[in-house]
């Protein structure tokens, strides 16, 4: 065993100094959250009297009491498509991974208390990503479904691409993976088309209702006069389409319906849960996490320092760490499960790539998942590199990593920089999950060398035109600094999908271990897949 000896000083004032910065950047983001929850919630009462359960309360009745549930994408378009004030975050689904019926699923509930439950382009990627878990991770889906449908604002502009879901849908039937929609509330034109493509629909007497043209469409495209239930009503479609399997007497009793559906699949049948060891804790408390990043930015850290607090027994076998000591590679267990590590502690050279093109080779070879701890500006620079091979180095080690088919997991810790990005499997690489710490950054470079980057390309054509305006120049640096900044943090990347959300560094040894136990039992789950998937005929 090589049990990391830790060199973090817990007591002293650059650690505090960390830790509080970490931990208030925690505080913003689950606040975000609470918001939209506490703002969600106080529109509650005046459905409740109608006899519809709060979307987190369909949550809650849905899933296993007392077991894990993993949210995904919490902070989906916070201030983004015209969210001024936060309060649509979450893209108008609350969704994640969580036990139905003893049955690890993926779970969709429409926030109908934000925003109606409007689907905005951004929301619909953030279906779209879910669907994708589900496909990847042979994960059925469940979806609790009381939504406005397309944010009709704005739809003109994404519209072209909006059936990408409905592919997903019919991908995942044929692909062998069932979906069970609960419809709740009222799945009109476009939104008819979800339940539709599902395997199992649930609706409820008297208050579902399913059609591609309601009432008032209805009569002034052809002049005829229907009810909502004469058109699409739970017993019509029970008893008449058949777009309905299952019909329920309320909300709850549709729960009910949809745990009895997941409990029949059998979904895990071959399959048992690994029992955590429980002498396998790290020797360092997961709470240091919060103090290991620097608050300063362009402090260097030791990646190894995370390592040791999300490891079991804080145990790891550093591969090559004489070859590039600024790229780490070694192996870990998480709560028994075995693990690569890449990590960075300096920019990639091109000896650092080759050392972790050479590892994520062996781990292919072994079968044994990879995990990516994120903290780089990006491969190094300049003539000394380029001569030592840094392209062809840098992209052997991009080809490594996207074509590695064992699961890949990848945390974003502090910085995460340009190409460096590509290598470490960031979001473009596909991981199969991906989180970030409250305080990253991840961009094309950093701010203050973009703004120095522009203002150069800017006075040299200045220089051209025989005059330089040294004031537009600053203006021109600090504007594109401001704006780099911006969009480059944790926050801003996570609204717009770059990750599966923000989590608490505390946190990390425990998701971790969750998502490898989802992926593992992915590689084993056999499926029968179909040509089209299922149809009502």
């Amino acid at each position: 065993m090589a049990i990391l000896h830790s060199n973090v000083d817990v007591k002293s004032t650059s650690f505090s100094n960390n830790y509080a910065a970490m931990e208030d950047a925690v505080a913003e983001f689950r606040t975000i959250e609470q918001n939209v929850i506490q703002n969600a919630q106080e529109k509650a009462p005046r459905y409740e009297e109608k006899g519809l359960l709060s979307p987190r309360n369909r949550l809650a009745l849905l899933l296993d009491p007392n077991m894990p549930f993993l949210p995904l994408s919490t902070l989906c378009g916070y201030l983004q498509e015209g969210d001024k004030d936060g309060s649509a975050a979450g893209g108008g689904v609350i969704a994640g991974i969580g036990y139905v019926a003893n049955t690890r699923c993926i779970v969709m509930v429409d926030d109908y208390l934000t925003k109606g439950g409007s689907i905005t382009e951004l929301g619909s990627k953030k279906r779209l990503r879910l669907y994708h878990i589900a496909l990847q991770q042979k994960l059925p889906v469940i979806a609790l479904s009381q939504s406005g449908g397309g944010d009709l604002t704005s739809l003109g502009d994404w519209f072209g691409f909006s059936a990408a879901g409905f592919a997903m849908q019919a991908r995942l039937s044929a692909a062998g993976i069932p979906q069970i929609t609960v419809v709740h509330g009222s799945a009109t034109a476009g939104g008819a088309y979800q339940p539709g493509l599902s395997d199992y629909v649930i609706m409820i007497r008297n208050q579902s209702t399913v059609y591609l043209a309601g009432p008032p469409l209805l009569k002034a495209a052809t002049g005829e006069i229907a009810t909502d239930e004469e058109i699409g009503g739970a017993e019509m479609h029970s008893e008449v389409s058949g777009v309905a399997d299952f019909i329920a007497q309320s909300d709850a009793d549709g729960i009910r319906i949809a745990r009895e559906v997941t409990q029949m699949l059998s979904w895990n049948k071959d399959f048992s849960e690994a029992t955590t060891p429980s002498d396998v804790a790290p020797v360092y408390t997961s709470d240091e996490l919060l103090g290991i990043v620097p608050k300063d930015a362009k402090t260097p850290f030791d990646v190894r320092e995370v390592i040791a607090r999300i490891a079991d027994k804080s145990d790891f076998v550093d591969v090559k760490p004489e070859f590039d000591m600024g790229t780490v590679c070694g192996y870990i267990a998480i709560e028994g499960q075995p693990c690569g590590v890449i990590g960075n502690n300096a920019p990639i050279t091109a000896k650092g790539a080759a050392k972790a093109a050479q590892f994520i080779q062996l781990c292919e070879q072994a079968g044994t998942p990879l995990l990516f701890l994120h903290n780089t500006t990006g491969f190094l620079v300049g003539t000394e590199s380029e001569r030592a091979g840094i392209i062809k180095h840098g992209a052997k080690l991009i080809q490594a990593v996207t074509n590695a088919t064992v699961p890949k997991i990848s945390i974003v810790l502090a910085g995460s920089f340009g190409a460096g990005n590509y290598a470490m499997a960031g979001r473009g690489i596909e991981p199969d999950f991906m989180f970030s710490w409250p305080r990253s950054v991840v961009a094309v470079m950093g701010p203050a060398q973009a703004g120095s980057v522009l203002r150069t390309v800017a006075h040299a054509k200045m220089m051209r035109s025989g005059s330089v305006d040294e004031e537009k120049l600053t203006a021109l640096e600090q504007h594109t600094v401001s704006v780099m900044d911006a969009k480059s943090r944790a926050l801003a990347n996570s609204a717009r999908l770059w990750d599966d959300g923000i989590i608490d560094p505390r946190d990390t040894r425990s998701i971790v271990a969750f998502v490898l136990s989802i992926c593992q039992h992915a590689k084993t789950k056999q499926l029968h897949p179909t040509s089209f998937g299922v149809g009502r005929l």
